[in-house]
């Protein structure tokens, strides 16, 4: 008896000791590297991903995280192309990032197909969880929805009741001008009209004088990127916000208002879901996000590690890289990371979490190239975004 228990014992501890089977786990980072997006978005969420699979110990926890990247070049047919040879050939898990609307929707419908993950952090259009959700996509950073909610209504409320859209002639640009539109009138505002210019664009002068022309107090800018900046400064070569109209940009990156510098972007209202300077943890994580990228992170960016960091906390719990198990765990945990804090993720795949109404300071206000912005409010998720029995996401609502 004392040697079969003496075997058994040993034959415990052999098994105690033997590692569990290791997940192996393929991350692709898809985004614009060369382009109008680049600065925001790019080589600096690579970064990010690779942060946060640092940080989460995943080598640690037995989940080996291999990180590839492609550049999109703000090309669908590009970009279902690259995802659906990542998850076809290369074993792609899930893909990471993805700005540009038109992109975005094409990666989630390939996504869709192959049953796969997609966590997209840089496109804006609100479609992506309504109309054209999919059940294994989730939104993490920011939308058009409430980008409207942010900027669009602070404005109106401010006194700018009468609007003129310049809006990116694609898939982003008319989402956020449909969600703006809708909170402006909602505020009892009034759209005087619209011009859409191509993307991307570099000769914005015939938009700008129609929309001078209009008469509206406010010039809603439904574009992104250099788009933005170089709207922005051609308006101020023709002296627009001198003669009184005010400009609204709709959708502002830290990287933007530094590329305009404050003389030109202050006062500028913009709405965003990170800002490097918000707190302890913010600052902590941005000093060692800079000395790798040589910037702040922009909310994109933040929006790549949060998810990233999300998704490996589901594929341990869940234990393999089965999709549709990840992406429901991921459902199912409370979102907590260092960078937006607190927030869930709805079944249509929206993650819900605190936006901020913010104001470019003035150059006497700023203490740095990088301190550029100033919080106005705090708008709480459930606030920001469109509910979801108001987006359509079929398969959300059906369940």
């Amino acid at each position: 008896m004392l040697r079969k228990f003496a075997l058994s014992t040993v034959a415990a501890s052999a098994l105690l000791a033997t590692p569990a089977l290791a997940t192996d786990i393929t991350l692709g980072v898809l985004n614009d590297q060369s382009g109008v997006y680049a600065d925001l978005s790019g080589k600096g969420s690579v970064i990010a991903a690779q942060m946060a699979v640092a940080d989460f110990d995943a080598a640690g926890k037995g989940i080996n995280v291999n990180i590839i990247s492609a550049d999109h070049q703000n090309k669908p047919d590009i970009a279902s192309n690259i995802a659906r040879q990542w998850y076809d050939q290369d074993g792609v898990d899930a893909i990471l990032d993805v700005p540009t609307s038109s992109t975005a929707l094409a990666v989630a419908d390939v996504t869709a197909e192959f049953k796969k993950v997609f966590i997209n952090s840089g496109a804006a259009t609100s479609d992506l969880t309504r109309g054209n959700c999919q059940p294994t996509t989730i939104h993490w950073t920011y939308d058009t929805a409430a980008l409207a909610n942010g900027t669009g209504k602070a404005v109106t409320e401010a006194g700018g009741d009468t609007w003129f859209f310049l809006t990116a002639d694609y898939a982003f640009g008319h989402a956020l001008e449909r969600d703006t539109k809708a909170v402006v009138e909602a505020n009892g505002g009034q759209v005087l009209g619209a011009v859409a210019h191509p993307f991307p664009g570099t000769d914005f002068s015939s938009f700008l004088l129609q929309a001078q022309a209009s008469g509206a107090k406010v010039i809603g800018l439904a574009n992104a990127g250099a788009d933005t900046v170089n709207s922005i400064k051609q308006a101020a070569e023709f002296g627009i916000v001198q003669a009184g109209q005010k400009l609204a940009g709709l959708l502002l990156f830290i990287n933007n208002v530094h590329s305009l510098g404050t003389q030109t972007a202050q006062g500028l209202q913009m709405t965003t879901a990170f800002y490097w300077d918000m707190n302890d943890d913010t600052r902590a994580f941005s000093e060692r996000f800079r000395a790798e990228a040589g910037a702040p992170p922009s909310m994109v960016q933040a929006g790549v590690y949060a998810g990233t960091l999300h998704y490996l906390k589901a594929v341990e719990a869940v234990g393999s890289d089965d999709a549709e198990a990840i992406v429901a765990k991921m459902k199912e945990m409370e979102t907590d990371d260092p960078l937006f804090g607190k927030g869930y993720i709805r079944k249509d795949g929206r993650v819900i979490h605190d936006m901020y109404l913010m104001e470019v300071k003035t150059p006497d206000e700023s203490e740095n190239d990088w301190d550029l912005l100033k919080l106005v409010a705090t708008i709480p998720g459930e606030e920001a975004f469109l509910p979801m029995e108001d987006g359509g996401c079929a398969f959300a609502l059906a369940n």
